[in-house]
């Protein structure tokens, strides 16, 4: 293992300074940090475990290469695997109207434009550059990004490296980053602020970002200050060059400011998209726009237009920027604007006076210039967003409206009002980000990493490859938004929501990861929570009997069995909600946690919201799902028993009989399942799952408790003692719904448990600066029956630290949970990317994952056992 400082006081991302006008707390990186560590996937298991993948192996292939032929992807793709690139910071955009991801940086890098389909690369193209004026001389012009991605295009462009104490700041969703040019005596800040703030279901699903440039003159002499902004079409792929795009020059004040800027109208598979570029009007700046230039060419003519002046000129406009006009040409302007308008009408807009063609490509830029006076401040606002109303999955058997359209249209022309809106609204977002973030910041009783984790962990939500629509239908030669009568009023006032279990496992609304999850929505977007489950209860009434071969096992069976949780809801290369349970390694119908998950969420979700309607809902639902599950306890002592494979989210690490994990979910459910009885006054069914745990708890105790801690299963394999770290998963999602039971979990053996867990689990590895494995042997080693065994899981880890709190063990809860972030953030360069796993020897898997958002779970925790220490 790689030599690296751990510990707390050791951490290189909490700031260690105060730096004016930014939060003290945050991930915090200078410009020219660079990840020590070299890290990569998971490819290799042991030789003891590879046996286990034999035939799975030989299966996968052949259906990874029937979709090839296809045109398809698989779910998961082991053959093309994203490889280690410590460069992100905080992506922009709001929640289900695709997203842009930027790097530390400053670079716009993996972009998901196409609904749930990453393309992870680096435009070089799209940039901010600074432009320094003095005594009518331009003295400095570079692009701040730092380094240049190819020497193949933009060659007449000079990139400014990196320089010692040019720091980056993210606490999402906003970011800052700090330039100094001292020959200058010039401060530099651009704050990047994105709409996502909770409890808010509008302005939190726009595609728009602003970003506010704050020049400060810190010298005697007056300096011309131009930041330009340029942008091109596509997402950085081969794509970018089919043609059919064209730009053109907007103003627009609808919404309350004034937003002058050019739009870049191109199409993405074949979905109509218009970004749109903006630098905002006020007295003390002007903004200029170069409607297009060429991406691929050397970016000469646009580079030297700014160098010239400090600005821009729209061509055929070189040298009419500050001219005075007579009456005559005033005259003549008048009758040449009128003729351009008409000529509008009939044609595509000036500029690039005609699509783009094969193999071309298109950009644009807007600048913003200011005079900054001595010993005084300047900001320079810029828009970005981005209008892509209409969108469809790859199978193409629906449309659908993403969630935005409905306060500005489905007609895809919408970018120029978009970004007035953003220009005239953005204050007041950072005013409820503030507002929302400001009681964690300013508590003194949390640790400051945890602070930079809660929110910046916040990222997937809206960086998930999430979806938040409607559905359309063609009417009258259109398509309009349409109300699905099948669809509960929730989701129809709501909208329908997805998002990916990870960017590399593409499958929505993973059921036994969000589960984890899950405390993120409940907590900050409960609709969406709550919308969520009622599309898993529509999926429980509904059976899909198309013909399946699993993977794993070489089984044929159906995708989809009635009364059975879905494992998921779809791959967006078919057709997610149509056809549910992409994921073909297991029968997940047969999955002993799924059907558990969704009664510990019906239950959890109710104790946060006291929706009656949605109890009366989902009870009968948890009751067909309850039923199911009965059917899986082989010996009738009212625990029910794995089967002896992979049946939980555990997919690669066997569980036989009644297991820690599961068993202790299904007592947890059992509990619930008489408390929601209770409350609709279901008599019978209050005695019959009384009878059931009755017996099932103390089967419980009598097959897994060792006198420490809670046996992985009750078999007689070689890890059925292994010390899980999430064994408590039952108990922990009881007390969190508010259901306290001691005898079925006796709080000694709780927390005897939690400490066991904490000694081997945690501390025996790093001293305990990397999280929680999942399994170690009673002797502290770990346990390496399984590769999943050996893996660190970041939202496991999370989980348990929130049981942790539950309990009271608030150091231990904060110790594990530093590990997770600092594995992921810090030592790994995991950074806006948290994967599913990682494990001792640089190894991580499946980069940008569901899971870690259970860090919310933590703060459930907090508020809701400690509000003596939150209130603070």
């Amino acid at each position: 293992m790689a030599s690296h400082q751990h510990g707390i006081d050791n951490s290189i991302s909490t700031p260690k300074t105060r730096i004016e006008g930014i939060p003290d707390f945050g991930w915090r990186v200078n410009l020219n940090y660079e990840c020590g560590i070299k890290c990569k996937p998971f490819t290799q298991p042991r030789f003891s475990q590879v046996i286990g993948f034999i035939g799975l192996g030989i299966r996968y292939a052949k259906e990874w290469w029937k979709r090839r032929r296809q045109g398809r992807k698989m779910f998961i793709d082991h053959m093309d695997q994203l490889f280690h690139k410590a460069i992100y910071g905080a992506p922009i955009g709001g929640i289900g109207c695709g997203t842009m991801g930027r790097g530390y940086r400053g670079e716009f890098a993996r972009f998901q434009m196409v609904p749930g389909i990453y393309d992870h690369t680096v435009i070089q193209a799209n940039q901010f550059i600074l432009c320094i004026r003095k005594n009518g001389q331009t003295v400095y012009q570079k692009v701040l990004t730092g380094q240049r991605e190819s020497s193949k295009s933009l060659r007449s462009w000079e990139w400014q490296a990196p320089r010692e104490g040019d720091v980056y700041h993210a606490l999402y969703p906003r970011s800052w980053t700090v330039y100094h040019l001292d020959e200058f005596n010039l401060r530099l800040i651009c704050r990047q602020v994105s709409p996502i703030f909770p409890h808010d279901y509008k302005d939190t699903s726009f595609p728009m970002a602003t970003f506010i440039w704050t020049a400060e003159n810190n010298g005697t002499e007056p300096l011309d200050v131009s930041i330009m902004f340029t942008f091109k079409n596509g997402r950085g792929v081969k794509d970018d060059g089919n043609g059919g795009c064209h730009n053109h020059v907007f103003d627009e004040n609808s919404e309350g400011r004034q937003v002058s800027g050019v739009s870049i109208n191109h199409n993405i598979q074949d979905m109509k998209c218009t970004y749109c570029i903006g630098g905002v009007h006020k007295d003390d700046v002007s903004v200029t726009c170069k409607e297009y230039f060429d991406p691929r060419g050397t970016g000469q003519e646009v580079w030297e237009d700014l160098k010239e002046d400090g600005q821009l000129n729209t061509e055929g406009e070189k040298g009419e920027k500050s001219r005075t006009c007579s009456p005559l040409s005033l005259l003549l302007q008048l009758l040449l604007s009128l003729a351009h308008l008409v000529l509008n009408l009939f044609t595509i807009p000036s500029g690039k006076t005609t699509c783009t063609g094969k193999g071309e490509e298109s950009a644009a830029a807007v600048c913003v210039k200011a005079n900054v006076p001595p010993k005084q401040c300047k900001d320079l606002e810029f828009t970005l967003t981005w209008d892509m109303p209409i969108i469809h999955f790859k199978a193409k058997e629906r449309f659908y409206a993403r969630r935005y359209s409905r306060w500005f249209g489905l007609d895809g022309e919408a970018g120029p009002r978009m970004s007035s809106y953003a220009a005239a609204n953005y204050s007041t977002w950072e005013q409820k980000i503030e507002e929302w973030q400001k009681p964690v910041l300013q508590n003194k009783n949390l640790p400051a990493w945890y602070k930079s984790a809660l929110f910046n962990e916040l990222y997937y939500v809206s960086d998930g490859g999430t979806v938040w629509i409607d559905p359309v239908e063609g009417q009258g030669g259109k398509l309009v938004r349409v109300t699905d009568p099948k669809d509960p009023p929730i989701v129809q006032e709501f909208s329908r929501f997805g998002y990916l279990e990870g960017h590399e496992y593409r499958m929505y609304n993973t059921y036994d990861v969000h589960h984890y999850a899950s405390f993120s929505l409940i907590m900050l977007w409960p609709k969406l929570q709550i919308s969520l489950q009622y599309d898993i209860a529509t999926a429980v009434e509904s059976e899909d009997s198309t013909r399946i071969k699993f993977l794993t096992s070489g089984e044929v069976g159906i995708r989809k069995r009635l009364h059975a949780v879905p494992h998921d809801m779809g791959d967006p290369e078919d057709e997610p909600w149509n056809r549910v349970n992409c994921y073909v390694i297991h029968p997940t119908c047969n999955w002993k946690d799924l059907n558990m998950k969704f009664v510990l969420q019906t239950y959890r979700d109710y104790s946060a919201t006291k929706d009656d309607a949605y109890l009366r809902h989902m009870y009968p639902v948890a009751k067909y799902v309850m039923e199911t599950a009965k059917k899986w306890d082989v010996d009738d002592d009212g625990i029910i028993d794995n089967g002896g494979f992979a049946d939980q989210t555990f997919d690669a690490w066997t569980m036989t009989g009644a297991s820690a994990y599961c068993g202790g979910m299904w007592l947890a459910a059992l509990r619930m399942m008489i408390e929601m009885a209770t409350i609709l006054k279901k008599e019978d069914d209050v005695l019959h799952y009384k009878e059931i745990l009755d017996k099932g708890k103390v089967s419980y105790q009598n097959k897994l408790w060792n006198g420490s801690y809670y046996n992985y299963d009750c078999s007689s394999g070689g890890h059925h003692d292994s010390i899980m770290a999430d064994q408590l998963a039952g108990h922990w999602f009881l007390k969190a719904s508010g259901l306290q039971d001691d005898d079925i979990f006796p709080p000694d053996r709780v927390k005897s448990s939690l400490k066991k867990i904490f000694e081997n689990n945690v501390m025996m590895f790093e001293g305990g600066n990397m999280g929680a494995i999942n399994g170690t042997r009673p002797d502290g080693s770990k346990d390496i029956s399984s590769c999943q065994s050996e893996e660190f899981w970041v939202g496991v880890t999370y989980g348990l630290a929130a049981n942790m709190i539950q309990e009271g063990l608030l150091d231990q809860a904060f110790q594990t949970a530093w590990g997770a972030y600092h594995v992921c953030w810090e030592w790994y360069g995991l950074a806006f990317q948290t994967p599913e796993a990682y494990m001792t020897d640089n190894i991580y898997r499946s980069l940008g994952y569901m899971r870690p958002l259970a860090i919310w779970s933590m703060q459930w925790a907090l508020e809701k056992f400690h509000q003596d220490l939150m209130s603070s």
